[in-house]
C-alpha cells in the first residue's frame, strides 16, 4: 500500500547523499518533496502541513547530531514525525476489571467488519482468552450466516439467536449476549454491528443504542484503508454521532495510496489499535506506529518478523536440523529441509516475510515475482521421494529421478534443479557453520525456543480478563523460575568465553575454501 510513498521518500533522501551539511535550501527542497509525496499518497492536507512544518522546524533547530550525515538526520526526523501522526505509542486493549470485556465493532458496509470480527476473536484466542462473537448485524443479507462461518474457521463460539435478513432486534441480541457470556464464562465479547452505506442516521442511532445497552469497554471503528479521505470523513462523523475508542485498519495489503492510515489517527484523535493485511485469519495483528513508520521508510520491521518466527518455529526441530547442517557430514536431508520450509510458511507468504527486511524497497519487482506455487512444487517433489532418498540425495540415479518427476507432476529437470540447489546450499551453510564455530548451532533455534516458552505460558494461563490478576500470576511464575540467564537470549547459556578462549578461536579460525579462493582472486590486483 505504501510503495509509492516509500519510493518517493527514498528518491528524496537519495538526493542528499554526498552533502557535508544541510543548508536552508536543502531543507526547503527536501521538505517540498516530502510534502508532494504525502499529498500524492492522499494524506489529509492539514496533516501534511503540520507534518512538513514540524520536520522543517526540527531540521533548522539545534538538535541535529554531528555524528549523523544529512540523509541520516532527515530520515531520523521524518521517522519520528511519522510515528507521531500514526498515533505515537502502541495502544492495547483495556480489559474489564470484571469479565467479560465487551468490544463493539462499527464501520461502513464493505469495510470487512465481519471478517475482522473473526480475526479479532482468533487473535484473542491465541492470547489465551475465551471470546464470543455476537451477530448484531441483522440487516445485511446472510450477515449472520457469514459470521457463523467465520467463527467456525476461527474456532470460536457465535451467539446468534436471530436469523437476521431483517428479522430480530439487534439491541436485544447485544444485551442478551452479555448474560450468555457470564453464564458460559466467556471473558471477551465481540459485537458485530450493521454496516453503514454512509452517514445513515437510523443505523447511527442503532449503534448508539447498542453502545448504551452493552456499555462496551472498547468501541472500535473499522476502516477500509483503500478508500482514502472518505474514510477519514466518515470516522469524524461517527465519532461525533456515537464515539469510538480506537481504529482498526483493514485491507492494508491493497494497492491504494494509504492516505487513510496516515491521516485518521491525527484527524480524529484516536489511536489505530489493530491492522488487517490479508484474507487469512492470521493476517491480523496489533498496530505498532513505530514499526509501520520503519516500513514506510524502508528500514524493515524486524521486531514483527521475530515475533512471527517465535510463533511459527519449533525449537527442538530447528535445533536438531541446525546441528545436522553445521556438522557438515551430509546428515542434513530433504526431510529436515521440508520441516524448516513448512515452519517458515506458517509465518506467511514469502513476499510478506521478505517485505519486513530492511532495504528491500529497491527489490520490489523481485519480491513481487516470488511464486508461492514454486514452494508447493518443491514440497511435491520431496514428498514423491522415499525416506531413504530424502535422507541421502546421493543415491538419486536417472531412473529414480524420472520416477520422482512423474510422481510429483514435474519434469526431470525440475528434480535435478532442486537436488543441485539443495546440495549447493547445504555445502555453503556447512562451511559457514564451521567458520562460525561450535556455538553456531546453539544460536539457531533460540528464537523458536523463546516462542515455545511464550506459547506454553499462554496455554497454561488462566483466561482471566483482569489484567492486574494476570500480571500477578506472571510475576509469580517468573519468581518461581529464578533469575534470568544472561546469555539465554542468544542461546549461549550463562557461561561467557574468556579472553584466552577468544584468542584461541581467532588463531584456529579457518575461512571456508570457496571463500578463501574468492578472496585470493580478488587480491591479485585491481578490477579491470
Amino acid at each position: 500500500m505504501f510503495d509509492t510513498l516509500q519510493d518517493r521518500l527514498a528518491t528524496t533522501f537519495k538526493g542528499l547523499r554526498g552533502k557535508g551539511r544541510l543548508t536552508d535550501a536543502d531543507i526547503d527542497a527536501t521538505t517540498r518533496q516530502i510534502r508532494i509525496a504525502l499529498l500524492e499518497a492522499d494524506v489529509n492536507l492539514g496533516v501534511v502541513k503540520e507534518f512538513v512544518a514540524a520536520v522543517k522546524e526540527r531540521c533548522r533547530g539545534e538538535e541535529l547530531s554531528k555524528a549523523l550525515n544529512p540523509t541520516q538526520q532527515i530520515v531520523k526526523i521524518v521517522n519520528e514525525e511519522l510515528i507521531g501522526i500514526l498515533g505515537g505509542d502502541t495502544r492495547t486493549v483495556r480489559f474489564a476489571k470484571v469479565p467479560p470485556t465487551v468490544i463493539m465493532l462499527a464501520g461502513l458496509q464493505g469495510a470487512g467488519k465481519t471478517t475482522l470480527a473473526g480475526k479479532l476473536a482468533h487473535w484473542f484466542k491465541q492470547e489465551g482468552h475465551s471470546p464470543l462473537l455476537v451477530a448484531c448485524d441483522l440487516q445485511r443479507p446472510n450477515a449472520v450466516t457469514q459470521l457463523q462461518v467465520v467463527g467456525d474457521r476461527a474456532g470460536v463460539s457465535v451467539f446468534a439467536p436471530e436469523p437476521g435478513n431483517g428479522v430480530g432486534d439487534p439491541i436485544q441480541v447485544a444485551r442478551a449476549s452479555i448474560e450468555e457470556a457470564r453464564r458460559k464464562l466467556y471473558d471477551v465479547v465481540i459485537i458485530d454491528t450493521a454496516g453503514r452505506l454512509g452517514v445513515d442516521e437510523e443505523l447511527m442511532a442503532q449503534a448508539a443504542n447498542i453502545k448504551t445497552a452493552t456499555n462496551p469497554d472498547e468501541t472500535l471503528f473499522v476502516v477500509d484503508a483503500m478508500i482514502g479521505q472518505d474514510a477519514v470523513n466518515t470516522a469524524v462523523a461517527f465519532q461525533e454521532g456515537v464515539g469510538f475508542d480506537g481504529v482498526v485498519l483493514t485491507k492494508l495489503d491493497g494497492d491504494a495510496r494509504g492516505g487513510a492510515a496516515l491521516s485518521i489517527a491525527r484527524v480524529v484523535g484516536k489511536p489505530i489499535m489493530f491492522a488487517s493485511s490479508g484474507e487469512g485469519l492470521k493476517d491480523f495483528d496489533v498496530f505498532h506506529p513505530d514499526r509501520m513508520a520503519s516500513r514506510i521508510l524502508d528500514m524493515g520491521d524486524m521486531l514483527t518478523l521475530i515475533e512471527q518466527a517465535e510463533k511459527a518455529f519449533d525449537a527442538e526441530q530447528s535445533q536438531a536440523a541446525a546441528a545436522k547442517l553445521m556438522a557438515g557430514k551430509g546428515e542434513f536431508g530433504l526431510d529436515d529441509f521440508l520441516g524448516l520450509m513448512r515452519q517458515m510458511r506458517r509465518m506467511g507468504p514469502m513476499s510478506k516475510i521478505m517485505g519486513m527486511l530492511p532495504g528491500v524497497g529497491q527489490m520490489k519487482d523481485q519480491i513481487d515475482s516470488i511464486d508461492e506455487k514454486e514452494i508447493d512444487r518443491i514440497e511435491a517433489i520431496i514428498l514423491a521421494m522415499t525416506p531413504a532418498e530424502r535422507a541421502d540425495v546421493g543415491i538419486l540415479n536417472g531412473s529414480r529421478r524420472s520416477r520422482i518427476a512423474k510422481g510429483s507432476g514435474v519434469e526431470v529437470r525440475d528434480v535435478n534443479n532442486l537436488v543441485n540447489r539443495f546440495v549447493d546450499a547445504r555445502k555453503m551453510m556447512s562451511q559457514m557453520g564451521q567458520m562460525m564455530g561450535p556455538g553456531a548451532n546453539r544460536m539457531v533455534g533460540s528464537v523458536a525456543k523463546r516462542g515455545n516458552k511464550q506459547a506454553s505460558r499462554k496455554k497454561n494461563r488462566k483466561g482471566s480478563g483482569n489484567p492486574a490478576k494476570r500480571a500477578a500470576q506472571e510475576r509469580a511464575e517468573q519468581q518461581a523460575q529464578g533469575p534470568a540467564n544472561p546469555g539465554s537470549a542468544f542461546g549461549l547459556g550463562a557461561q561467557q568465553p574468556s579472553e584466552a578462549d577468544l584468542q584461541k578461536a581467532m588463531a584456529d579460525f579457518r575461512m571456508p575454501p570457496a571463500m578463501e579462493q574468492m578472496f585470493k582472486q580478488n587480491n591479485k590486483g585491481p578490477r579491470q
